[in-house]
């Protein structure tokens, strides 16, 4: 395959474009590379965009794509602040004009650099939100907009406030900053300042690994979890309650009436002035026996409610 370039002035080929670009994992020599292919005319990409769309000529395209890679690496320097690895802002770019060349119409009027600069820009933002934290920070058009301005506006805002103030120095926005902004991007203020809220955070794992050391985390799962609505805890809870009403009624059945009347005296009573019910005493004279007696009255017919409730359960 060879590629001319220039119509008027002497031809320059250059045979198999794709050689020039070398293999994986240098990325210094891939980009110097990219920058050494030669670009093409107007009449050469406008010849080239009609072989594509009308023959489907994919060396056409290779031709496109190839005159173009110094445009990707051009845009993808500028997405380099957000601390994603420049070769794969290179390798989504490379997407995006790609898309971009399947798509010219050079009947337009229009370069493919103008046309392939908004894909290429499409591409790499994608990835940059779908990367940049393991929760996206940003799904509608607005703040897709805050995501990619508001760092760059505040720093403008900080060297204007700076050059106003004699170099007083201010973290947060202030309400007439916000308010510029919200203007200046067509947003609402509330959106400008959730926006500086997101990025101003970081991801925290909810339930972290154990360290190196054997440690446990400590992350937001031990805070928020709600045990209340736990399975094994709720079906816990129905039992308990269950057994506090119809096991109690039941066991309290299984007694005879004095035993029956001992125990609720003793233990389900509860008196205006928050006391108990009958002492030990007052029961004793009541039926004519020793408080003793009443006691060991008592302790057999708590174990009998206990095998009646066990049995219950």
């Amino acid at each position: 395959m060879t590629l001319q370039i220039g119509s008027s002035a002497p031809a320059v080929t250059v045979a198999n474009p794709w050689a020039m670009v070398p293999s994986l994992g240098n990325l210094d020599a891939y980009i110097s590379a990219a920058n050494r292919l030669p670009m093409l005319t107007l009449e050469e990409e406008q010849a080239f965009a009609r072989k594509l769309k009308n023959e489907n000529d994919l060396e056409a395209a290779s031709k496109l794509v190839l005159s173009h890679l110094r445009l990707v690496v051009s845009v993808s320097r500028q997405y380099l602040g957000y601390g994603l690895p420049h070769g794969d802002l290179i390798q989504e770019g490379n997407v995006g004009l790609m898309k971009a060349v399947k798509r010219f119409d050079p009947d337009q009027g229009v370069r493919l650099v103008s046309y392939a600069l908004h894909w290429i820009k499409a591409e790499i933002h994608e990835y940059i939100l779908k990367n940049w934290r393991m929760v996206k920070v940003a799904t509608t058009k607005a703040q897709r907009k805050l995501f990619f301005n508001l760092r760059s506006m505040k720093q403008r805002y900080k060297s204007d406030d700076a050059a106003a103030d004699a170099g007083t120095h201010r973290e947060t926005l202030s309400p007439d900053q916000v308010a510029a902004m919200a203007r200046e991007l067509n947003v609402k203020p509330e959106e400008v300042l959730e926006m500086e809220t997101r990025l101003s955070g970081g991801d925290v794992l909810l339930d972290p690994s154990p360290s190196d050391d054997g440690e446990d985390a400590f992350g937001p799962i031990a805070y928020l979890t709600d045990t209340s609505h736990e399975p094994v805890a709720m079906l816990e809870s129905r039992q308990r309650d269950v057994l506090a009403s119809e096991g109690i009624a039941t066991a309290l059945e299984a007694l005879d009436a004095r035993s029956r009347r001992i125990v609720e005296e003793r233990w389900l009573k509860v008196n205006d002035d928050n006391t108990g019910g009958m002492t030990l005493h007052d029961l004793a004279a009541e039926y004519g026996v020793s408080a003793e007696r009443i006691r060991q009255i008592e302790v057999a017919a708590m174990k009998k409610m206990k095998a009646t409730l066990a049995a219950y359960a």
